[in-house]
């Protein structure tokens, strides 16, 4: 009887100090933290965040890959599920828009990584973006507006723009004027950390 209760007792501490899910990152530049060291990136933030002001024991996966487009994130979920993550943060379409690629089909794209993402029984969320002006009001608005149709079809929680309070600031940018520096990631984790809690 001692035996039985001292190897339950084992088992509930090994459940206790089990990791309590893993959230995957997938995104490009301003994920993968370009220009900052990896540990002060928003998603290694935000996992610190998460381990010392909610007390859980997360994995944080950071799939962000510096010049991806949505065109290659579904192959990269692929493996990336091998790591059974429960949430799934997307943050692709940034270099879809700034390049002028056919929206279209960046949209089939966005849409078919949530369809595979959620066939996982992962929770996704999206992280909307917004593009400068470059290529006409016609098109910007189209790549705003194609966060706004993935989310209503799928009904995902959404970040309307991941940089909001942090692009065109200059004190919050590296030079480029386009990826944050260490101060905006910081910023950029408080954001999105507030967005995911109530997901955990």
């Amino acid at each position: 009887m001692k035996k039985i209760i001292l190897l339950l007792c084992i088992m509930t501490l090994q459940i206790a100090n089990a990791k309590e899910g893993t959230i995957l990152f997938l995104g490009d530049s301003l994920t993968e933290g370009y220009g900052v060291a990896k540990q002060q990136a928003y998603p290694a933030l935000v996992e610190k965040m998460i381990k010392t002001k909610l007390n859980k024991d997360i994995t944080v996966i950071n799939g962000g890959v510096s010049g991806s487009t949505t065109s290659d994130g579904l192959d990269r979920l692929r493996w990336y599920l091998k790591r059974d993550p429960s949430i799934i943060f997307v943050a692709l379409g940034a270099n879809d828009g700034l390049r002028g690629l056919d929206l279209e089909k960046s949209q089939r794209n966005l849409e078919r990584i949530v369809e595979h993402a959620k066939a996982s029984g992962a929770k996704v969320l999206l992280a909307g973006m917004l593009i400068p002006p470059n290529y006409g009001p016609e098109y910007t608005e189209r790549f705003k507006r194609m966060y706004r149709e993935v989310q209503k079809k799928f009904d995902l929680k959404t970040m309307p723009f991941l940089l909001e309070g942090i692009a065109g600031k200059a004190r919050l940018n590296q030079r480029d004027g386009i990826h944050p520096n260490a101060k905006g990631h910081k910023l950029l984790a408080q954001k999105v950390f507030a967005f995911i809690k109530d997901e955990l």
